[in-house]
This record gives structure tokens, C-alpha cells and sequence, in this order.
């Protein structure tokens, strides 16, 4: 017995090591065979990370797994994945694996995990699955052994894949996911039986209408396979869709020109619950508690040639008479349920295809609601003619089926409605094709959206449709703090409801209270799972469906921390785009006029207006607008009326005002000052310290400038003002952080400079002379709150004390015209051979004249052309004119 049990040992032992061993002798060889008929039949690239060979997991039996296998195209595809499979297996008997290269191998068992196979059809009806060599292709079967494998399949299967059909001839696509499937039969003989199981989930859509929505399929069949006539008939067969059972029967046949169908169907229950089962289970919940009553028959018949030119002929028919259901834990159920539909094709041709949907009957409460739909040329340019009749109340749709909406309904639905078109009227906005006549109003209905800030309560709304528009007869409705009314025509209803087109219209808008930011959308920075338009932070949104022009009249526009009164004007509404024309406005005691543009269609809002205000009260809008503080700071300490326009663009910040640091433009201002506070200014007090002559709360009331601003930076062009005899120019430039640099140049008359300069004008006794008036400038740098503050006031008193000194010498000892026309011109610039000291130009030579010239003309000739720089820049002026003339 030792030596029984010894020999069993060692040849258990050799056996072992022969099934260990064979695997690394043979995979070469598999890996040539598939390679090899890879570049002999197919005209795509075929890959695989690996392919292994196992004689144990498997024996009495081998098993030939490939890994990551993928299926490239070639043009017209080039670049697209025809299949991919995780893994791919094929199991054997062992005996197989020691046949010749010029035998075929047979395979019994195949079995494919996260299978994905792409099939497609472009638009010139090339099809991406027609990769097999044209002189393979034509090969006899008989020869097709030399390819190197032959099938005995006794079981297969296809777990976790997807399988996706697209056809851009006919704009149609089918996806199918979470395949699994399992089949069990015998293929090698002529006559054959095959026991499949089969679930997936099926989307399916003909010309962007979608058929099918991730509805579940289950299928168990039981077929019949008649290999030498391809023919494959359904014998015990029970599928589902949803939780709907049907019960089939018939027989698909391959012929040369596609493949002939004769399917018979019918639900075999015969229930109400039938119907609620077709609603896919994410919306239908616990239809197993469901209290039904009434009946549901669906029955179909499918026969004819699926072909490129055909589809079979279709007769499918769903009725119910008198149903009804509640859910058990809702309070609320729908009666009266009357249904007769029918999908019909009785030519074979696809564009013949259409739906009647006869009835569609039910009642919730006291609420009757009707309806009928007919639906022709379902592959092409649709056809749509339907009829509503009924009252809806909204809030009992959540009541009575447990539907989970993204935001709550309520309101009363009425409607009296016929409607007819096709779907490229629609979708062309050809209004002249679409038919609507009727009437519909809603009360108390509340709509919200993700396009909105706050839910909109439309108290009631009536409309009258008719051929091409949609009249707005009222609509009275409130949102956040902004109450407003409507009168219009809608020109595309239907294209905003049933299609992506915007809403289309003309409205008259009135209100009493309008808060802008009721109306807008906030844009929100994108998460990794969000769809929404990324941006660096929240920022508000013109709506993108609006496409409409509103004239406005209200009474109060809330626009950030402005409250605008009597608002009137137009806006055009497109792209999130708004055009102001013509609005004008109750602001700040004034009134204020704007046309321009508001854009939110890029990251960041931007815009571009023209202002003109009237009237404004200064202290008051200078206070609450941010751009005119920026503008004008040292406005905030006068009292008055502002007069302006403002030609301003740029940015708008995420609470929709401007951002200054962004905008540009130029301004022409007009201030009408009744008062000015000194005292809440630093800069008016710094000057007033400098210029102890001057009253500030005196200035001239009238004042008019040029400004631009631009990259955060005001330039103020050169302009004058007076106080009292005394003129003033002003000219610089400041930032919008309130730095600045200005110089004001002040025409100072003599009397103003103290008692030394008096007492020597008074001893001159000149009239002219009595006149003479001196620049003084002030230099100021720093900022609004903490100026800095020079001027040359100081040396100019001394250098014009030292003119005057010269000018009585002269006069004392009878010198002429000359001298004091050298002192003077020295004193105010009249010669270009001087020396300068501060900001005072003192003579230092002269060309002597005639010393019998009087004293006073010479005076009068000097003074008439240089004091306060007017008259002479006239004389300039003629002087100029004559050279060129």
C-alpha cells in the first residue's frame, strides 16, 4: 500500500508541476495567435496591457484571461474607442492548447467585465463597427478557421458594462448602462436552445425628444436558435420595464437587407399598478403600498424589416377607463384616471411614425383637468397639436403623488388652450406657424428658480393666446420687497417652455417699490460637483433667459443704499445685457438722466453710462455716492446745487456698484454753492491760515470745470473762480485715495498785502499804480484729511515793496516813462533777461527809452498789457491773428 500511495505521490507531484509549468510555454504562443489575427482581419489597432494563461483555478479546464483590452478606430474615427474590456476570459478544454498553429482553438466559456462598446454612425453613414479587412470580410466560413478560434460556447457572460449607439444620420442616440448579462446554451448545433437573464437601464432619444430616461429593463427569455436560417425565436419569455411586466412572443430573423421582427407583447395583469409602474422608481416610490383601482391593458404588435431604409410596423396601445390611486401616506388621491394612447406606424417608414394621445383624464379634489395631444413626424420636424381644458391646483400635485421638486408649487391653475405647431417653427421662431387660441390665468402661484434671488408671488396673471403672440392682459406679483404689475405680448411662449429660447416680449412695468437686487442672480464660485458659471466670488446676474423690452414707471427703485423716486425710461433686456434709454429719475432733491449699458455675461459685470444730473443737492449726494466722493472729495463741505454730466465706465464690484478703481471717463460740472463749511475741511482751513485776506465762505457761487479720471486718478483741468476782486486758478490732479497736487494761483491786488505796500501806493498817488495786483500761488501736496500747504506769499510782498520803493524813487526825481516801465515789467515778467528770486521776478537791466515820456503813461503802458493776465492775453490773441493774416 506505502508503494500505491508513493507512485499516486510523485505522479501528483509531476502532474501539479506540468500544470504550473505549461502556462509560461503556451502564453507566447496565445499572445501570437491574437496578434496575429488582429493584423491579418481587422483595420483598427487592437492593445492589451497582458494575457495570461491558468491551468489550475480552472482544470479540468484552461482559462486564457486578457487584460485592459481596447479596440481603437482608424479613419474616419481616428482617435475614438471602438470597445474596452477590464477583463476578457475564455475558458477551454486543456487538450485545446496542443493543437497545431493551423488548428483552430474552441471555446466554451467567455465571460467580459466592464465591457464599453461604442457603436456609430457619422453623417455620411459611415459606420465606426466595420473594421474587419474587405478581403477577410469576404472570406467563406470554411476558411475562417485559419483565424484561429472556433466557438462551443455553453456559457457566457457580460457584467457592469454599457453599451452606446449613436446614429447622426437620423439624430438618434440609445445608451444602455449597468449591462449584466448571462446566457447558457449550446451554439454548435443547427437547432439550438439559449437561456438568457438580462438587466440594464436604457436612455433613449430620436431627434433631441427624449423616449426613455434610465428606465429600468429586465429580461428573462427563453429563445430557440435556428443557426442555419438565423432565426431566433421567443418561447417563455417575461420582461419589465420599470416594475411593468410584459409578456412577449415572436421571432427576429436575419435576412441579406437587415433583419425581420415579429413581436407580439402585452402587460398579463392587467392592472392600474401596471401604469404607475412604468414611472421610473426614483419618482414613483413604494408603488407596492399603492391603493389602485381600475384597469391598465398595454398590448403591441412590432412586425416588418429593420433595415436602412425601413423600421417594422408598429400598433401600441395603452388604455385605462376609470382608475384611480392614493399612496398611503399622502393626503390627497387622483380619480377619475381615463387614458387612450396609441403608437402607430403603418408604412414602415420611421418619418410615419406618430402618437395619439385621445385622452388624458383625471381629477384631484374638486379640480377637473382634460387634455388631448396628437404628435406626428417623430424623426423630423415635429408635429404638435394638443388641447387643455381644466383647473390645476398646483399644491395638490405634492399632495396626492410623491413627487420630490426642487421647489415647492402652489396656485391655481385655469386654462382653456389649443395648440399647434411644429418644432422648427419653435425652435426658428417662425410665429406665423405656431397656432395657440385660448385663455389661461393663474392666481396665487408661487415660482422660484435657480435664475432668481427670491421666489416670485404672482397673485394673478391672465393670458390670452392667439396666433403668433401670447397678450398679457394683467399680472400683479411681488418678490423680496418689490411689488410690481405688467401689461405685454409674449412672441415665444411655447420656444421658452418647451425648448432653451429666451422669453421673448414687450412689457409696460409699474411699481411702487423695485429692489434691483430682487431681480438678479447670484453667481457663485463653482465647487468641483456645481455647473454654474465659475467666478473668483459671488457677483449678481442679469437673468440670461430674459430677451424683452420693459418700459418702467415706479415710484421707488431701491439700487444699493439709494432710494430713486418717479424712475421712468426703457430697458432693453437681452444676453445679460440691460440698455437704459431715456430713464430718468428723483434723486437728491434733483433729477438724474441715464442712458448706457449694463453687462453681466462676463466674469465680472461692467458698465458704460451717460449721466446727466440736474439740480443735486450737493452735501447729500456727495455724502451717499461713493464715485462722486471719489471724484470731487472736497465737495462734501459745500452746500448747494449740482448741475453735471458724467461720461463714466468700468467695473462693477459683487454688490453691483461701481468699482473705482476700475472706472474712467470725464466730467463737465456746474456747482451752485449757497454755502461752504471751512471748518470740515483741512484743506479750505490750511489756506485760509496761509491767506489771512481771504474769506472762503465767500468764494464766487457759480462755478464751472473739466474734469477726467482714469486708472484711479482725477485730472481737474485748469479753471477759474473769484473772491471779492481777487481771481483764482485752479488746476492738478488727485487720486481716488484722496493724494493729491494742486496749484492755485491767486491774482492778489496790492490793498490786500499789508500796510508797508499800502502806505507806498498811497504816496505814489497813481491810479494805475492803485490797481496793481501780484501772483500768489499755493502748492498743495499730500492728502484731503492732511494737506500739505506752501505758497510764496511772504516774498512776494517783499519783492513788490522793493518795486514800489523804485517806483517813488523814480517819480521824486522826475525820471520818465522808461524807468518805471523797466521797474514794472521786472516786477510782473515783462522782460526775458532776469534773475529769479522765489516766485517774483525782479528787474536787473534795462534799454533806456525817451526821458521826456510822463510818468503816468509809462505807467499805463506797462500796467494795460500785464495786470490780471486777461487783457493781455487778448493783445496776445489780436497779435497772433495779425502775423497769420
Amino acid at each position: 500500500m506505502k508503494k500505491i500511495f508513493k507512485i499516486i505521490g510523485i505522479v501528483l507531484l509531476i502532474f501539479i508541476a506540468i500544470l504550473i509549468a505549461i502556462p509560461f510555454v503556451l502564453e507566447s504562443k496565445i499572445d501570437t495567435i491574437v496578434q496575429n489575427y488582429a493584423k491579418e482581419n481587422l483595420d483598427a489597432d487592437l492593445s492589451f496591457d497582458d494575457i495570461s494563461l491558468s491551468l489550475i483555478t480552472s482544470f479540468p479546464k484552461a482559462e486564457v484571461s486578457v487584460d485592459n483590452l481596447k479596440i481603437n478606430n482608424r479613419a474616419p474615427f481616428d482617435g475614438e474607442t471602438l470597445a474596452t474590456a477590464k477583463s476578457l476570459s475564455f475558458e477551454m478544454p486543456i487538450g485545446q492548447l496542443f493543437k497545431g498553429d493551423d488548428e483552430p482553438l474552441a471555446v466554451n466559456e467567455i465571460i467580459a467585465d466592464e465591457l464599453l462598446l461604442t457603436i456609430k454612425t457619422n453623417k455620411n453613414g459611415t459606420t465606426n463597427y466595420d473594421i474587419v479587412k474587405e478581403d477577410q470580410a469576404t472570406t467563406s466560413a470554411q476558411d475562417s478557421t485559419s483565424a484561429g478560434f472556433s466557438f462551443d460556447i455553453e456559457h457566457y457572460e457580460i457584467n457592469n458594462s454599457a453599451f452606446t449607439y449613436i446614429d447622426e444620420t437620423s439624430n438618434t442616440q440609445l445608451y444602455l448602462t449597468e449591462i449584466n448579462h448571462a446566457g447558457n446554451g449550446i451554439f454548435s448545433g443547427e437547432v439550438s436552445e439559449l437561456d438568457t437573464e438580462t438587466e440594464a437601464k436604457v436612455s433613449m432619444a430620436i431627434d433631441s425628444t427624449n423616449y426613455l430616461s434610465n428606465n429600468l429593463i429586465k429580461l428573462d427569455a427563453l429563445i430557440d436558435l435556428n443557426l442555419e436560417q438565423e432565426k431566433y425565436t421567443f418561447k417563455e419569455n417575461k420582461g419589465f420595464i420599470n416594475a411593468l411586466p410584459l409578456e412577449f412572443q415572436g421571432f427576429i430573423q436575419m435576412v441579406e437587407n437587415g433583419q425581420q421582427v415579429d413581436i407580439t407583447f402585452k402587460n398579463p395583469e392587467s392592472s392600474f399598478k401596471d401604469f404607475l409602474a412604468v414611472i421610473p422608481k426614483e419618482y414613483a416610490k413604494n408603488i407596492e403600498d399603492v391603493n389602485t383601482k381600475g384597469n391598465f391593458i398595454v398590448s403591441g404588435i412590432i412586425k416588418g424589416l429593420v433595415s436602412e431604409e425601413t423600421i417594422p410596423t408598429l400598433d401600441i396601445n395603452m388604455r385605462s377607463d376609470n382608475a384611480s390611486f392614493k399612496y398611503p401616506d399622502l393626503p390627497k388621491g387622483v380619480e377619475n384616471i381615463v387614458i387612450n394612447a396609441s403608437i402607430k406606424n403603418t408604412t414602415g417608414n420611421a418619418d410615419d411614425t406618430y402618437i395619439d394621445l385621445n385622452q388624458l383624464d383625471f381629477k384631484i379634489d374638486q379640480d377637473v383637468f382634460k387634455s388631448e395631444a396628437h404628435i406626428k413626424n417623430l424623426t423630423g420636424n415635429m408635429l404638435v397639436n394638443a388641447n387643455l381644458d381644466g383647473v390645476l391646483n398646483l399644491a395638490n400635485i405634492t399632495k396626492a403623488y410623491p413627487v420630490e421638486l426642487e421647489n415647492q408649487l402652489s396656485g391655481i391653475l385655469k386654462g382653456k388652450l389649443n395648440s399647434a405647431f411644429d418644432m422648427n417653427a419653435i425652435e426658428t421662431n417662425a410665429y406665423q406657424r405656431i397656432k395657440n387660441n385660448g385663455s389661461v390665468s393663474i392666481s396665487d402661484f408661487i415660482f422660484s428658480s435657480q435664475d432668481i434671488v427670491n421666489p416670485i408671488q404672482i397673485n394673478k396673471a391672465d393670458l390670452t393666446f392667439k396666433p403668433g403672440t401670447v397678450s398679457l392682459n394683467s399680472f400683479d406679483a411681488l418678490t423680496g420687497k418689490s411689488d410690481f404689475s405688467a401689461k405685454g405680448t409674449i412672441t415665444n411662449l411655447l420656444g421658452f417652455l418647451l425648448s432653451d429660447k429666451k422669453l421673448q416680449g414687450n412689457f409696460d412695468v409699474k411699481s411702487n417699490t423695485f429692489a434691483i437686487s430682487d431681480f438678479m442672480v447670484e453667481d457663485e464660485t463653482a465647487s468641483e460637483t456645481s455647473n454654474k458659471t465659475t467666478s473668483d466670488s459671488e457677483s449678481l446676474k442679469i437673468p440670461d433667459f430674459l430677451d424683452c423690452t420693459i418700459t418702467a414707471n415706479a415710484k421707488t427703485v431701491i439700487y444699493d443704499n439709494l432710494n430713486l423716486k418717479n424712475v421712468k425710461g426703457q430697458l432693453f433686456i437681452k444676453d445679460q445685457n440691460a440698455n437704459l434709454k431715456n430713464m430718468t429719475t428723483d434723486v437728491f432733491n434733483g433729477q438724474l438722466g441715464i442712458n448706457g449699458n449694463v453687462s453681466t455675461k462676463g466674469v465680472k459685470p461692467t458698465f458704460d453710462m451717460q449721466l446727466a444730473m440736474q439740480q443735486f443737492d450737493i452735501s447729500q449726494s456727495f455724502k451717499d455716492l461713493d464715485m462722486l466722493k471719489a471724484i470731487a472729495p472736497i465737495a462734501k463741505v459745500v452746500q448747494g446745487k449740482l448741475n453735471s454730466t458724467i461720461d463714466v465706465s468700468g467695473l462693477l464690484d459683487e454688490n453691483f456698484s461701481p468699482d473705482l478703481a476700475t472706472i474712467s471717463g470725464k466730467a463737465l460740472a456746474e456747482v451752485l454753492t449757497s454755502n461752504i463749511d471751512v471748518s470740515k475741511s483741512p484743506l479750505l482751513s490750511g489756506l485760509t491760515s496761509k491767506l489771512d485776506f481771504i474769506d472762503f465762505n465767500q468764494l464766487q457761487k457759480d462755478i464751472k470745470t473739466n474734469l477726467s479720471f482714469e486708472n484711479g486718478q482725477v485730472s481737474l483741468k485748469p479753471f477759474n473762480l473769484k473772491y471779492k476782486d481777487i481771481p483764482i486758478e485752479v488746476s492738478g490732479m488727485h487720486t481716488f485715495s484722496n493724494n493729491m497736487k494742486y496749484d492755485v494761483v491767486f491774482q492778489v491786488p496790492a490793498k490786500y498785502l499789508g500796510g508797508e505796500v499800502n502806505r507806498l501806493i498811497g504816496q505814489i498817488n497813481d491810479n494805475d499804480v492803485n490797481n496793481i495786483a501780484i501772483p500768489i500761488t499755493a502748492n498743495i501736496n499730500g492728502n484731503f484729511s492732511s494737506p500739505n500747504i506752501s505758497t510764496d506769499l511772504s516774498s512776494g510782498v517783499t519783492n513788490l515793496t522793493k518795486q514800489l520803493v523804485q517806483i517813488q524813487k523814480q517819480k521824486l526825481i522826475g525820471k520818465g516813462k522808461d524807468k518805471i516801465n523797466d521797474l514794472l515789467g521786472g516786477l510782473l515778467g515783462g522782460n526775458t533777461n532776469t534773475q529769479t528770486t522765489d516766485s517774483t521776478i525782479v528787474k536787473t537791466d534795462s534799454i533806456k527809452k525817451d526821458p521826456t515820456d510822463k510818468i503816468k503813461d509809462g505807467v499805463k503802458d506797462v500796467l494795460g498789457g500785464i495786470l490780471g493776465g486777461k487783457k493781455k492775453k487778448e493783445n496776445k490773441k489780436v497779435q497772433d491773428s495779425t502775423k497769420n493774416n
